[in-house]
């Protein structure tokens, strides 16, 4: 498992969602050279080289695609698009209501 990438998402979610643990069963794998994160055994967040991607909704994504920065997730540079996912920019990283908001959104749709 990619530690630098594993603490990321670890830090980011402890920091976004402190009680995540307590109301869900979250898992951590390796995922395409990243780590994909999981609830009740479904994939909601991943992260790696490309970035923090967050598995949303058509809806919130189509919203999504139109914020700056936002970006489909591939996880090789000539790899496919997971259209159900979004990788997000530092800035809305650093929202920590907008961020805590989208996470709880990824685990509904997880």
């Amino acid at each position: 498992m990619n530690k630098n990438h594993f603490d990321k998402l670890t830090c980011l979610l402890k920091w976004v969602h402190p009680k995540l643990d307590a109301a869900h069963t979250v898992e951590f794998k390796n995922c395409f050279g990243g780590i994909a994160g999981y609830v009740n055994g479904h994939i909601f967040i991943s992260c790696g080289k490309f970035g923090v991607a967050l598995r949303l909704p058509s809806e919130t994504l189509t919203s999504m695609f139109r914020e700056k920065g936002v970006k489909h997730l591939k996880y090789f540079r000539k790899g496919h698009i997971k259209k159900e996912y979004a990788v997000l920019p530092k800035r809305i990283l650093e929202n920590k209501k907008l961020f805590r908001e989208l996470i709880d959104e990824s685990i509904e749709y997880a």
